[in-house]
C-alpha cells in the first residue's frame, strides 16, 4: 500500500470551446504566464513610482514604460524559451522533424532559454530607450519571482516535471509517473521550486529593494538573482526526476563525456554557470560601487 498524497483531480484545461470545428482550450499553464507577466508589471511599476529607491533618487524610466518593457519580455520569453527547449532538450526530435521547433502548442519551454531570451530583450530595450542595463535587469529581478511561482504551480497542475521516488509523508502519486514496480510516490519538486525560486525570492527581493536600498546599485539585485536561482535549482534537482537528455562532449582523444555519468542533471549543468556568472557580477557591482569618486 502506498502511503502518499493522491494527485489532485485538476484538469490542465480550465475551459475549452469548439468553434467552426476547432477546439480552443484555455490552459492553467497559459494563465500562469499571463498572471506572472501582469503581477510583475504591477510590481515593477510600483517600484518605479518611488524614485527614492533608485540611484540619485531618480527612477531609470517612467512607470508607463513598463508596458513597452513587458512586450520585449514576452517576446524574449517565448522565443528564447522555445529555442532553449529545442537546443537543450529536443534537438534529435527537431533534426528529425524541423517543424517541431515551431509547434509551441505541443508544449516544451526551457527556463534557461527563456532567461537568455529575456536578457537579450532587456539589452535591446535598454539600448533603444537609453536606460541603464543594470537597472533594467533589476526590474526583471523584482518581478521574475511571480512567473517562477505561477509557472511551477502550473507544472504541478499539469502533472509534469515530477520529482524522484520517495517515502516522505508529502510524496505525491502523479499520474503516468510509474516506478518499475508500478505507481509510486514522488517528490512534488515543482512546488519546491515554486516556493524557493519564486515565492521566497519575491520576499527577499522586496526586502532588499525597500529595506536595504539595493536598487541604488544597478545590477546588484540582478546578480543576487543569478546566484539565488542557480543555487536553488541545483539543490532541487537532487529531488527532481532527472531529464533523459544530457550534454555529450567528445574530447580530442575520442573519449565521450556525459555529464549524466558525473551525477549532474541537465538542470544543474545549465544552473551552475548562473551561480558563477552571478558571483562575478556581484563582485564587479560591489567593487564598482566602492571605487572612489574621480576628482574634479
Amino acid at each position: 500500500m502506498i502511503h502518499a498524497i493522491p494527485f489532485p483531480d485538476i484538469d490542465p484545461v480550465l475551459v475549452s470551446v469548439e468553434l467552426f470545428g476547432i477546439t480552443l482550450a484555455i490552459r492553467w499553464y497559459a494563465l500562469a504566464y499571463i498572471a506572472g507577466f501582469l503581477c510583475a508589471m504591477f510590481w515593477i511599476r510600483r517600484a518605479l513610482s518611488r524614485p527614492a529607491l533608485w540611484p540619485g533618487h531618480l527612477a531609470p524610466m517612467e512607470p508607463k514604460a513598463v508596458e513597452d518593457l513587458l512586450t520585449y519580455t514576452i517576446l524574449g520569453t517565448i522565443i528564447g524559451g522555445r529555442l532553449g527547449y529545442v537546443l537543450f532538450y529536443a534537438w534529435p526530435q527537431t533534426i528529425a522533424d524541423p517543424a517541431f521547433a515551431l509547434r509551441i502548442w505541443d508544449g516544451g519551454m526551457s527556463f534557461h532559454g527563456g532567461f537568455l531570451g529575456v536578457i537579450a530583450a532587456g539589452a535591446l530595450f535598454a539600448w533603444r530607450h537609453g536606460v541603464s542595463p543594470g537597472s533594467v535587469g533589476d526590474c526583471f529581478a523584482l518581478g521574475i519571482g511571480f512567473g517562477l511561482f505561477f509557472g511551477r504551480v502550473a507544472n504541478f497542475v499539469n502533472g509534469e516535471l515530477w520529482g524522484r521516488p520517495t517515502d516522505v509523508a508529502w510524496g505525491v502519486v502523479f499520474p503516468n509517473a510509474f516506478c518499475p514496480t508500478g505507481p509510486c510516490a514522488r517528490h512534488p519538486s515543482q512546488l519546491y521550486e515554486a516556493v524557493l525560486e519564486g515565492l521566497l525570492f519575491l520576499l527577499i527581493a522586496w526586502w532588499l529593494a525597500y529595506g536595504r536600498g539595493v536598487l541604488r546599485r544597478p545590477g546588484l539585485l540582478t546578480a543576487i538573482f543569478f546566484v539565488w536561482y542557480g543555487a536553488c535549482r541545483t539543490f532541487v534537482e537532487a529531488f527532481r526526476q532527472a531529464d533523459d537528455q544530457f550534454i555529450t562532449l567528445e574530447n580530442p582523444l575520442g573519449h565521450v563525456l556525459r555529464f549524466g555519468d558525473m551525477g549532474l542533471t541537465m538542470g544543474q549543468v545549465l544552473s551552475l554557470p548562473m551561480v558563477l556568472v552571478g558571483a562575478l557580477l556581484l563582485a564587479w557591482v560591489l567593487r564598482r560601487a566602492a571605487l572612489p569618486a574621480p576628482r574634479a
